[in-house]
């Protein structure tokens, strides 16, 4: 797909993975609507863009709010004359506890904002990307969406949610216009532990966690859809949990979870904010005797 001229609409592009694929798709030559609901991240995302700034149309939208979100394509469409592809990539993350140990109002948020308003951005933004000769949807889940983590559970719904939705309009849309592309990423250097309002991580910590830097997979994003990439698991840590759960779910989820409880080892290597024994549970201790460990680890994708 060329993205020269085309009119993109991304959210969340006040911080984070949506600054960065704001400022990625300006350099290959698109026009963005940038959509937040913090002004001030609005802004330098704008002057970050530097000389291509021009290109950036920020607009400052609460996407949870249905009616404000409705009025949106009718915006975007008196700047530019299109709506070509739209990157829903705006969300928040949950404290680390359990379900029990979440209120109704958290739920409610958590879930208004990772699905509902993915949801209602599309339904807002799909009828005019239809018209389109050429067009995309790009929805952001997380590695979260499918490895089922403890004391992550409202999240992952969520975001599993996202995919699930995701895969739905794919098969809907098949043999029109609108190419469809799930992203999962692992875990990235962003700001959403401070905009889900839980604060920041330490710059030390980030280092030593290896997570994703959002200007990489902001590439990796605008290159696969360029590719019309339908599936894009991006960071080691979603590529391997992928491969793991479509051979063994149940051990790996196992695995995972146990992992987390030994976070204070210091033979463990991080995977985004999880310590994980690196090769164990690729040994035949480890799997249980069921595979043998050439083959898990051809069909994993590691050499060990």
């Amino acid at each position: 797909m060329d993205l020269k001229d085309k009119t993109f609409v991304v959210t969340g592009g006040g911080s984070g993975l949506g600054r960065q694929l704001t400022i990625e798709l300006v350099k290959v030559g698109a026009k963005v609507a940038a959509i937040d609901i913090n002004e001030d991240g609005l802004v330098q995302t704008v002057k970050l863009a530097g000389e291509l700034s021009s290109m950036i149309y920020p607009i400052v939208c609460n996407i949870t709010d249905k009616e404000a979100v409705n009025a949106l394509p009718e915006r975007v469409l008196r700047r530019s004359g299109h709506i070509n592809c739209l990157i829903n990539n705006a969300g928040i993350i949950q404290p680390f506890v359990n379900v029990e140990e979440m209120d109704d109002a958290l739920i409610n948020r958590i879930f208004a904002i990772n699905f509902f308003g993915t949801l209602y951005m599309v339904r807002a933004f799909l009828p005019h990307m239809r018209k389109e000769n050429e067009s995309c949807l790009v929805n952001v889940s997380s590695l979260g969406g499918f490895v089922p983590v403890s004391g992550q559970t409202i999240y992952g719904a969520s975001k599993a949610a996202v995919k699930q939705l995701t895969d739905g309009l794919r098969a809907e849309l098949d043999g029109t216009s609108v190419h469809v592309m799930s992203v999962i990423p692992g875990a990235m250097a962003t700001q959403i532990r401070e905009n889900s309002g839980l604060g920041a991580i330490h710059v030390e910590e980030q280092k030593t966690n290896k997570v994703l830097d959002p200007m990489v997979a902001a590439h990796l994003i605008v290159e696969g859809i360029k590719k019309k990439e339908k599936e894009l698991y991006i960071g080691a840590d979603s590529r391997l949990m992928h491969n793991l759960f479509r051979f063994i779910p149940l051990r790996a989820a196992k695995w995972l979870n146990d992992s987390i409880r030994r976070q204070h080892a210091n033979s463990l290597v991080r995977v985004g904010s999880y310590a994980l024994p690196p090769l164990s549970f690729l040994s035949r201790k480890g799997l249980g005797g069921r595979l043998p460990l050439h083959l898990v680890s051809r069909r994993v994708g590691i050499a060990v």
